[in-house]
């Protein structure tokens, strides 16, 4: 993140010599230094997942600029689109410089607004295109941290039952559930992998429920992704011989002695890549994928379990990440 982020640094000093930078209108130079950043997104910023794993992103941009340089204002618990319309319009009409949308459902929304603000900057992930000159699409490539936390659920099970808590049968869930049940049988011909699906992305409860479901069944790893993965996390916990896979971010503090290991968003390298696009006149217009070849996805492990994960584990996860880089192995979705 600090290689990406120095082009953020030098970004910063153009600001204090009086960059020009473009707003709801096109500012003269010397106007205003400071970039507005909005974050508009479904659950809250401690969310420990998908929209926390953003806001720690802009926070460590925000972090190296300097507060003076970047400001930020985040709307939060905006999974009702009509809402989150209404706060999208109010952070272009008053003149924001970026307003991220978080979450896939917002696209339609972008849609209507960004052609209304063509000096401002719309973000929405997960993304695949961009269909206006002012709007950014970011997509994280799910699939390839999950084929190897697959792996290592697949090496890792004892009763070969793998269990998914997923959101939603769409989007960014699909992507990694597709991913990890592909890296399952890469390792594990045996391992029976079981999908069970909320319905939402929240229900925390709900989640909880499939979780110990799975674990009723003989599941020994349980996976899943979106904001409810917390309540999954808590059933985990419960049971000394039951571990978790994460993705979005690192959630070993929810449960250090349940979770083995997590594919990172590493969201920090995307808003600064925003910006740096905006300080040269490019306000949008193509789609900016998070992935290993970038370095815009990482995979973590938990080092209180170190010794839950083997160093042949561990050699036999890098060299598949590398084949994932190169080509070598291609993830079908």
């Amino acid at each position: 993140m600090k290689r990406v982020l120095m082009g953020v640094l030098a970004l910063g000093l153009l600001l204090s010599a009086g960059t020009v930078l473009f707003a709801g209108g096109q500012q003269e130079a010397g106007e205003s230094d400071t970039i507005q950043i909005a974050l508009v997104i479904p659950s809250t910023i401690d969310d420990m997942a998908w929209s926390q794993s953003m806001y720690k992103g802009i926070v460590a941009v925000q972090e190296e600029m300097g507060e003076e340089n970047l400001e930020l204002d985040v709307s939060e618990r905006l999974w009702n689109a009509v809402d989150a319309g209404s706060a999208i319009r109010q952070y272009a009409a008053q003149g924001f410089d970026i307003v991220i949308a978080h979450g896939a459902q917002y696209q339609s929304l972008l849609d209507d607004i960004a052609p209304d603000f063509p000096n401002v900057t719309f973000a929405y992930g997960t993304g695949y295109s961009a269909d206006h000159d002012n709007v950014f699409a970011y997509d994280p490539h799910a699939q390839e941290g999950a084929y190897l936390l697959g792996m290592v659920a697949g090496m890792k099970t004892e009763s070969d039952i793998i269990g998914i808590v997923g959101p939603v049968e769409s989007g960014d869930a699909i992507k990694y559930n597709k991913g990890f049940v592909q890296g399952v049988e890469a390792v594990n011909s045996d391992a029976d992998v079981r999908i069970a699906y909320t319905g939402g992305f929240g229900d925390l409860v709900a989640a909880g429920e499939i979780a110990e479901t799975h674990i009723g069944a003989g599941a020994d790893i349980l996976t899943g992704s979106a904001q409810q993965t917390v309540g999954a996390i808590r059933v985990v916990a419960e049971y000394d011989d039951v571990f978790w896979l994460s993705t979005d971010m690192d959630q070993s503090s929810l449960a250090k002695d349940s979770i083995l290991g997590a594919q990172v968003y590493n969201f920090s390298n995307v808003v600064a890549q925003m910006i740096e696009s905006r300080a040269e006149g490019v306000l949008g217009g193509k789609a900016i994928p998070l992935s290993f070849a970038n370095g815009f996805l990482t995979l973590e492990w938990n080092e209180a379990l170190s010794s839950e994960i083997t160093d042949e584990m561990k050699a036999r996860v890098e060299e598949a990440k590398q084949k994932i880089i190169d080509g070598e192995i291609e993830i079908e979705l």
